[in-house]
């Protein structure tokens, strides 16, 4: 038990056994001048003990030799110990040359010099080696690991966990990709190359775990080596923050496992614009559908930016709370408004505008689940189409700076009833932007606000998405459900998205519709392999894949821009300006009214008609409204 609690051994002990260190080395000196005579040794050693203890006493308490943890001892310890024993030497030798010459013998110093700094050195590896062997003993079933890459972070990190003890892991090889660091010892530890045949011999060596410092690989090459890893029935794991690590300590559960953000096929979008910050401080800022996904990580980013409020507006009465108390505690400088309320209820909205008078609003409140809006598409209608111009409306109304709405790539040649609805919202705002810029509504003089839309692809983790269906049907034990095994989508994460917004809201003059470059298009049934295999699990064998079939208004292929639409760019290289067909506004305002007005008396196919005949390009598919499609058919016939 001494041994486990050997940290906690008092520095008055490890005082008094250096000055013993130092009484046997003087005396060992003397004795071996005297050729071992104990009567003259004993002679000579009595007037220098006081001298040479007091000289150690000195010196090693300046240094805070004996204050450290004898477990930690290390290279820093072992110089202070030579420094302090070379100063003894030479007070030593300044005392024998200059004052008395029987004091110590020249050899006599020399060899209590050697003999010192072995055993005050010795004593110290000697307890942390009996420390780590205790351990040792105790934690036998240690796993083996590889560290990639050989710079500053993974020496750290092989530090850290050698000098745990209680690590349940152990390092026994490197990983990096120099070739000139290939076939060498890295601190007493091979050095592979991240090729199949290097990891062929990593498993024989028994490696269960690949541990790598975050922003060591990009996502392509991570991705790679997620693949070759699995392939050997290694796990990877990710270093957290490091400055954990400087606390001397290590904790293996702290190991991040690797999560499906980390291998998007592209680097992560980040915005970094001065003229946000500029743009958004001191202004008072309407989030709607705030307490969702999206609606809520907007809040939380533009709580960077200092807006003199945010008004934090939903229909969702918990979702909304638990924001509020979230805000209020992360955020405590922030100043924040929650407001209930419905944004197809104009007196509601009307009320919020007269109380908050924003000045920018971004609009995240809508509808989204595919197949649920299939099978409502007049709750669609109202929520995401009437919803959106009533919002608009007001805004112009108050004078508000700037409208930012969030799309999606679902609006693009639509299939379903969400995306067709979203669609109609954007030819709204837009035509209603271009019109009020005309001069023509006559309730304005002074048109302030300006228009703009995002569309990005699927959000990675947001409520409802694929993601975190499929981590719990994982914790079920499966199966893992897929509609189609071609089917692909483009994703991005959740920070991603909102800073686009965010983005937007500056960049944008009005009318523009802005798109993402989000890479490739990503395999669904690829993610659901990758997430059973990050989980440890087996594809197959562990957990299965079923296909179901495509749902109700679901297409294989999500698309960014249609073929009739064309980009330009801006000053980002990741963002662009998509050009779409602009609308005559009477014309569609006209139609998005009797929409609107079929919608809210759920005359279900005569809404879904007028809305194929406002967004040609909806086609749908899978769907019981297939058969409006062969009717506007035969009509163009």
């Amino acid at each position: 038990m001494m041994l486990h609690n050997i940290k906690s051994i008092p520095r008055s002990l490890v005082f008094g056994i250096d000055l013993f260190i130092a009484f046997f080395s003087v005396s060992i000196a003397v004795i071996w001048h005297f050729n071992f005579h104990l009567e003259k040794s004993i002679e000579s050693i009595v007037p220098v003990l006081p001298v040479v203890i007091g000289l150690t006493a000195l010196f090693f308490l300046a240094l805070k030799i004996s204050a450290g943890y004898v477990r930690y001892v290390n290279y820093k310890d072992a110089l202070k110990i030579l420094v302090s024993n070379f100063l003894i030497t030479m007070v030593c030798l300044v005392i024998r040359y200059y004052f008395n010459e029987k004091f110590l013998f020249r050899e006599s110093i020399v060899i209590y010099f050697y003999t010192s700094t072995f055993l005050h050195i010795g004593f110290r590896m000697a307890v942390r080696h009996m420390h780590k062997s205790f351990f040792s003993i105790q934690n036998k079933k240690r796993k083996k690991a590889v560290l990639y890459y050989t710079g500053e972070k993974s020496m750290l990190v092989k530090k850290m966990i050698a000098d745990d003890v209680l690590s349940d892991i152990k390092v026994v090889a490197f990983i990096d990709e120099e070739y000139h660091n290939r076939g060498k010892a890295i601190d007493g530890l091979p050095v592979f190359s991240s090729e199949r045949d290097s990891f062929k011999k990593l498993q024989r060596l028994g490696v269960e775990v690949l541990i790598i410092p975050e922003k060591v690989l990009d996502a392509k090459n991570m991705d790679e080596l997620l693949d070759k890893c699995l392939s050997f029935d290694i796990i990877i794991q990710q270093v957290p923050d490091i400055h954990q690590w400087l606390t001397n300590t290590f904790d293996s559960g702290k190991l991040k496992d690797l999560h499906i953000e980390d291998l998007l096929d592209r680097e992560i979008i980040r915005i970094n614009n001065d003229r946000i910050f500029h743009s958004l401080k001191g202004k008072k800022i309407l989030v709607t559908g705030a307490a969702g996904s999206i609606g809520s990580e907007i809040v939380r980013q533009l709580t960077v930016f200092k807006p003199a409020l945010i008004i934090l507006c939903d229909n969702a009465e918990s979702p909304l709370h638990d924001l509020t108390l979230m805000i209020q505690e992360v955020y405590p400088n922030s100043s924040i408004k929650s407001y209930i309320g419905d944004i197809c209820d104009r007196a509601r909205m009307e009320h919020l505008f007269e109380i908050y008078n924003p000045e920018i609003v971004f609009h995240a409140a809508a509808y989204k689940h595919v197949p649920l809006m299939e099978e409502h598409p007049s709750v669609a209608v109202v929520n995401n189409v009437l919803g959106t111009k009533i919002l608009a409306e007001i805004s112009v109304l108050n004078n508000v700076e700037k409208f930012v709405m969030v799309s999606t790539d679902k609006a693009v040649n639509p299939t379903n009833v969400m995306g067709a609805s979203k669609r109609i919202a954007e030819i709204f705002t837009q035509s209603y932007f271009n019109y009020l810029l005309e001069g023509r509504l006559p309730d304005v003089d002074d048109v302030k606000t300006r228009f703009i839309t995002t569309r990005f692809g699927n959000v990675l983790g947001s409520s409802g998405s694929v993601i975190p269906r499929f981590q719990q049907q994982i914790e079920q034990g499966g199966p893992l459900t897929v509609t189609h095994p071609e089917i692909t989508r483009y994703f991005m994460t959740i920070p991603e998205a909102c800073q686009l917004v965010i983005e937007a809201s500056v960049m944008g003059n009005g009318g523009e519709i802005f798109v993402f470059d989000m890479g490739k298009p990503i395999k669904i049934v690829d993610l659901a392999l990758k997430m059973i295999r990050l989980s440890g699990k087996i594809p197959h064998v562990d957990i299965e894949i079923v296909f179901t079939g495509l749902r109700p208004g679901e297409k294989l292929y999500e698309e960014l821009l249609s073929a009739k639409e064309n980009t330009m760019p801006t000053y980002h290289e990741k963002i662009l300006i998509a050009k779409v067909r602009e609308y005559n506004f009477k014309e569609i305002e006209a139609k998005i009214n009797k929409l609107i007005s079929l919608a809210q008396k759920h005359y279900t196919y005569e809404t879904v008609s007028l809305m194929k005949e406002l967004v040609p390009d909806f086609i749908s598919n899978n769907s019981s409204f297939e058969k409006l499609d062969v009717k506007v058919a035969k009509k163009k016939q």
